[in-house]
């Protein structure tokens, strides 16, 4: 985990904020929010929120009611205890790619991305020292069945990481197999009924809408008190209003209504407020994800969750670049720094994405850890004590010295961190002088060659083999 020293930055004023907030109030008085699933319309009924027409209205009283609900923050737990990771308070949690479908090759070629792909990517998040979360949809593994994939991607986090671990969102079946299969890791039911083992992405579809499929999961990780991100995807203007302002207006009402929801059903729930909202650049239709306004609206979505009292999500190593090249790197430390500055407690897309969300990279995915390592330890701040201000040996030393041998170097001459990737040799006509994406590749190779996965205790491979087994059949 990431710690800040310091607390979100707000991007707008105190009455800019409560703007949106009115602003959000209005459009759920008028508009409401499509709820598709009936099951979930009748859990706002009984909770006394409007509903009419296969939309829900809820006003400020059920926001007052149900908020308060979610907690500030929340522990997940690992099945190494060493990897456990609390979201909220001052920490980021820091969460690989998610979701793209395809892989560049260092060569240049873009191909979909295969199981294998998933396992690489795994190995690396298991390697880096700053992702915290595996699991989910790292890549869209599309040479596995649809029916067996969560299970196929769970088992493969679950045997090559003792991270924390993300759970499948495709519908009502797929999240309670993830809980089954969560049981069998953990080797209790009554260990993941009493504490979060897993994080789940539901995603809202805007405008204005929580679709069944997503709200089904949701439904179950509730029951269950198994930690969701509700994260809207407004797209500005094509999905929602292409004002900035206006964007974080409606997936506000988006976001609310489905963290109301898991209140509602458990009291308690651990919920994110998310954002994968993006700027559309309306001059050619294209996501614009390393521009300054996404981090704009990134910073909003935060600081609104801190308003509600809830963690928030946002951020990542996002670039529109199609390349693991310097405008990947300069658009993705943006989006990391401003990310975690403007207060971001769970950052999904922490490494390895280009092309908006469609592509990862292998090489891009190093790029990031040693990115995310650069903010880690800005973010760490300085220790100010009498050893590090060192009066004594500035008198000591006196005019014209120098400190090269003396005590004190030898004492802190490894305290600057060390990078994993990038280079501070010199230029030697005669020696090769490998780039950034070179050294990444051959980073990348190491890396793989020397994995060796975390010990799992005897026979729970086996019984998830067993498990997915059963679910083709």
């Amino acid at each position: 985990m990431l710690k800040r020293k310091l607390g979100g930055h707000d991007i707008f004023s105190p009455e800019d904020e409560d703007a949106i907030h009115e602003a959000t109030l209005e459009v759920l008085k008028e508009s409401g929010v499509e709820v598709v699933s009936e099951k979930a319309r009748e859990y706002f009924k009984e909770a006394g929120v409007d509903v009419s027409d296969g939309r829900v209205y809820p006003d400020q009283q059920d926001l007052d009611r149900y908020l308060e609900m979610a907690p500030e923050e929340f522990e997940m737990k690992a099945r190494n205890p060493r990897n456990n990771v609390t979201v909220g308070g001052e920490n980021t949690v820091m969460v690989p790619g998610y979701g793209p479908p395809f892989v560049m090759e260092y060569e240049g070629e873009r191909r979909d991305s295969t199981f294998e792909d998933y396992r690489n990517f795994t190995r690396l998040a298991q390697w880096s020292d700053v992702i915290d979360v595996v699991g989910g949809v790292l890549v869209e593994p599309t040479d596995v069945p649809d029916r067996i994939r969560h299970g196929r991607m769970l088992e493969a986090a679950v045997t090559l990481s003792d991270k924390c671990l993300m759970g499948s969102a495709m519908g009502a079946q797929k999240a309670r197999e993830c809980l089954d299969m969560a049981a069998i890791v953990f080797e209790s039911e009554k260990f993941v009924r009493e504490n979060i083992v897993l994080v789940s992405l539901i995603n809202t579809n805007s405008p204005l809408q929580l679709d069944e499929r997503m709200t089904d999961a949701l439904m179950v990780y509730s029951e269950n008190k198994q930690a969701m991100c509700i994260a809207s995807l407004a797209m500005t203007g094509t999905t929602s209003p292409t004002t900035m302002p206006a964007a974080l207006v409606q997936q506000n009402a988006e976001i609310l209504t489905g963290i109301l929801l898991t209140q509602i059903i458990n009291p308690g729930t651990p919920v994110i407020y998310g954002s994968a909202s993006s700027v559309v650049d309306l001059r050619n239709a294209d996501l614009a994800l390393g521009s300054p306004e996404t981090a704009k609206m990134f910073n909003g979505t935060a600081q609104m969750a801190r308003r509600y009292g809830v963690p928030s999500r946002g951020g990542g190593a996002l670039t529109d670049s199609l390349f693991p090249d310097a405008q990947a790197g300069y658009e993705a430390m943006m989006n990391i720094l401003t990310g975690v500055m403007g207060g971001f407690q769970f950052m999904l897309h922490s490494a390895g994405l280009l092309e908006n969300y469609m592509c990862m990279s292998y090489e891009k995915f190093v790029i990031d850890t040693e990115i995310c390592g650069m903010v880690k330890n800005y973010l760490e701040g300085l220790e100010i004590n009498e050893e590090t201000l060192a009066s004594s040996v500035i008198n000591e030393v006196g005019p014209g010295g120098n400190y090269i041998s003396h005590e004190h170097t030898f004492n802190h001459m490894k305290d600057m961190r060390q990078p994993v990737l990038s280079s501070r040799s010199k230029y030697f006509s005669d020696r090769d002088q490998p780039d950034t994406a070179e050294r990444a590749r051959e980073k990348v190779e190491k890396i793989l060659e020397d994995h060796t996965s975390p010990e799992l205790p005897g026979g729970i491979e086996k019984e998830l083999k067993k498990y997915i087994k059963g679910l083709g059949d």
